[in-house]
């Protein structure tokens, strides 16, 4: 097979124009806290996700009421599997117990979420119980409502109330999970629509309340990614809740305790956060894309299991990096449970005693949150060969638990395996969600569609027919797979019905009159290709060394559909978002060689805000820059970066004056734009006539900024800069 592989070097960057979008008047920055204000963790993003209504002690309307009293945006966040329903499953709420409603696995023991806060069965008496909360958060006054988690383990399934959701679901007696490959298949499926329909009912009542009282209030889910759920072995409706009635979006619950999950890649399996950050957040912009939901990207700058600051810092560049790379979401989650990070105590490093939130972490943490408030919308691109794709479905979370007659798919890999190849060759591969298929942009911009059914399946013959059609007007189908898994026999539309198909992919082969043969590959339909490889996706990662037949598949089938142009082989990624450049380099990938960007640059990860002239990155690092070249409106002065947002700026003649406020007792630094270096600067704390005598500044001529670094006040302070 002729190559069609093109390695790039690492030479010059390309520019392309910003197109800032303006912002409506919805929080674009939020956070999730179960406890009320306080100075010490005043984040100031534009709204505050009060969380639960019996969490931090209850009293929650004091609460919501100590985050609007300080100008928040007020939110409701509860979990919809789990939470702090003790009043619920203990017999308070209506005199009967309910922990028969946890999730239960085959040994009889409930799977907990925390002491008495058991994993739910979503029953109808469960859900009228939710209804009830969400009545109590918009009675006290919150704009949205967001359902956290619909999450449903895998290895679940053996309580009571799922065995009777069994018997009103398939209208048949109750199948344990663990006996056949199709009753896995069908537990999963009833997971998946259980929760589905949950957030349906809970969805209608906020609607329908809401309009009772002349309300709008918003409705949201933070999940994790398909591709997280699918890899830890837990089922969720995911991608088929963007298309419900009265569901406005999605936050995407994607940090480094999802992204350090460990998968394959040449043989060897290990953490690669970058990666996976990037694949995760991908799923979740597919998933709304077609479907016009909202989304908001979350990241943690520590994740709940306990690390040290240091693994923290890294991982946390790495998934906030991975965000910024997708264009299209300006909206951000910059932080869960602030009072964890400001007031929680971890090792620096190993071997040490636990310290505090460190001042140069913090300081960089909050100028990285606070370029959020500011993160435009653009029509950039990130670089390198786009449009290639793989499909994914819901029910890759179906065929996890338990393994049947030796069906093996280590760590996910036969979704990696159809994914690193690429990426870490600098392709950036996306996904297409099969549920929205149908819809008219479903396959928008995908020039090449990589798809497996050897760990998820069809869920209806017209996903076929939408995908036959876009091969024959010219889009090129890869399909690996060699549908030997148990799961190609279960029960399902292929089969039955007058269906008899020993695998799904016979009827999508047929719809395009393809019979494929073992001694051959490449075949025509319509003005389109399908290859057909008879490999299980996972032998391209599982092995060493195993990927280039698939490569060169896929430069084929790039050059059949843009004969102009090569397959570019890389080992970076880079964008450009209005001032921002977002960079990664790879590990493992055609070079060894770090990027080097020659301009003048502030280096947005360094908490002393640096002014470079050039930024080199490694193999494996990231990097977050303020191009000093393209400033809005450089003639204005203006703060660039700082660990605090900025209010109530005014420019007259010769000075320059705002206010600044971040959490309390932290450090801020930032970098101020003036025509000329100021004679005077004077810092003074909100409602007082003290100045501030303990700050630093300094000069750079070449940029003409400013360097001003004192400690942060939450009450705020009026800054006043002359030259």
């Amino acid at each position: 097979m002729k190559s069609y592989l093109k390695i790039v070097a690492l030479s010059g960057l390309f520019t392309l124009p910003s197109l800032a979008v303006a912002q409506n008047k919805e929080p674009k920055t939020v956070f999730q806290v179960a406890d009320a204000w306080s100075p010490a963790y005043d984040v100031r993003a534009d709204g505050a996700i009060v969380y639960g209504i019996n969490d931090a002690g209850g009293n929650f309307k004091e609460r919501v009421k100590s985050w609007k009293d300080h100008g928040y945006t007020i939110q409701f966040m509860t979990g919809i599997a789990w939470g702090q329903y003790k009043d619920y499953f203990k017999g308070k709420y209506d005199g009967k117990e309910y922990f028969d409603e946890g999730q239960k696995m085959k040994n009889g023991e409930i799977i907990w979420h925390g002491q008495d806060v058991p994993y739910t069965v979503p029953t109808a008496g469960y859900v009228k119980y939710i209804k009830g909360l969400v009545k109590q958060a918009i009675d006290a006054g919150v704009t949205a409502v967001y359902l956290e988690e619909p999450e449903f383990w895998a290895r679940a399934g053996y309580s009571d109330a799922f065995k009777q959701e069994w018997q009103k679901f398939y209208k048949a007696p109750w199948q344990a999970q663990d006996e056949s490959p199709e009753a896995t298949y069908l537990s999963s499926k009833l997971k998946y629509d259980l929760y589905f329909n949950a957030l349906k009912e809970v969805f209608e009542y906020v609607h329908t309340y809401g309009k009772s009282i002349n309300k709008k209030v918003k409705c949201y889910v933070p999940t994790h990614s398909l591709i997280n759920y699918a890899s830890w072995e837990i089922v969720s409706p995911e991608a088929s809740l963007a298309q419900l009635p009265h569901m406005d979006g999605y936050i995407a619950q994607v940090w480094t305790g999802t992204s350090r999950e460990r998968v394959y890649f040449n043989g060897e399996l290990k953490e690669r956060t970058f990666e996976n950050a990037f694949l995760e957040y991908g799923s979740m912009v597919s998933m709304t894309a077609p479907t016009g939901r909202e989304m908001f990207f979350l990241t943690d700058p520590i994740e709940d299991r306990s690390q040290t600051w240091a693994d923290y810092k890294k991982n946390y560049q790495a998934t906030f990096t991975a965000q910024l790379m997708y264009p299209t979401v300006a909206n951000y989650e910059v932080m869960p449970w602030p009072p964890r990070i400001y007031l929680g105590k971890f090792k620096m490093e190993e071997g040490q005693e636990k310290q505090p939130l460190s001042k140069a972490y913090g300081t960089q943490m909050q100028v990285m949150i606070n370029s959020l408030n500011n993160m435009p919308l653009s029509k950039n691109e990130i670089n390198g060969t786009k449009g290639i794709n793989v499909l994914l479905a819901n029910s890759i979370m179906f065929q996890r638990f338990p393994i049947h007659k030796d069906y093996q798919d280590p760590s996910l890999s036969n979704f990696y395996g159809l994914v690193m190849p690429l990426l870490k060759r600098g392709i950036p591969v996306g996904t297409v969600h099969m549920e929205n298929l149908d819809l008219v942009s479903g396959l928008k911009d995908t020039k090449i569609l990589i798809m497996s059914y050897a760990n998820m399946k069809p869920l209806s013959a017209k996903n076929h027919e939408v995908l036959a059609k876009w091969v024959k007007d010219g889009g090129m189908l890869v399909y690996y797979g060699r549908d030997d898994d148990p799961f190609q026999k279960v029960s399902e539309w292929w089969n039955k019905d007058g269906n008899t198909y020993a695998a799904p992919s016979e009827h999508l082969f047929e719809l395009m009159n393809i019979k494929p043969e073992s001694s051959k590959t490449t075949y025509t339909y319509g003005k389109g290709n399908v290859f057909v490889v008879r490999e299980n996706p996972k032998e391209l990662v599982l092995k060493k060394d195993n990927d280039s037949f698939f490569l060169d598949i896929v430069a084929t089938a790039y050059h059949n559909i843009a004969p102009d142009e090569e397959l570019e082989l890389k080992n970076y990624y880079y964008l450009e978002r209005g001032p921002y450049d977002i960079v990664a380099v790879m590990e493992e990938s055609t070079n060894g060689e770090p990027l080097h960007i020659k301009r003048n640059v502030i280096d947005l990860f360094d908490p002393e805000l640096p002014v470079l002239q050039e930024k080199i990155v490694q193999p494996g690092e990231q990097a977050y820059l303020y191009d000093l070249d393209r400033i809005p409106n450089k003639t204005k002065p203006q703060v660039l970066c700082a660990a605090s947002r900025v209010y109530k700026e005014k420019s007259s003649g010769k000075t320059y004056s705002f206010v600044t406020k971040s959490p309390s007792n932290t450090m801020n630094a930032m970098r101020i734009l003036l025509p000329s270096k100021p004679k005077e600067v004077i810092l003074r704390k909100s409602n007082s006539n003290q100045n501030i005598k303990e700050f630093t500044t300094s000069w750079d001529e070449n940029s003409k900024t400013c360097l001003l670094k004192f400690e942060n006040s939450s009450k705020g302070i009026q800054v006043s800069l002359k030259w």
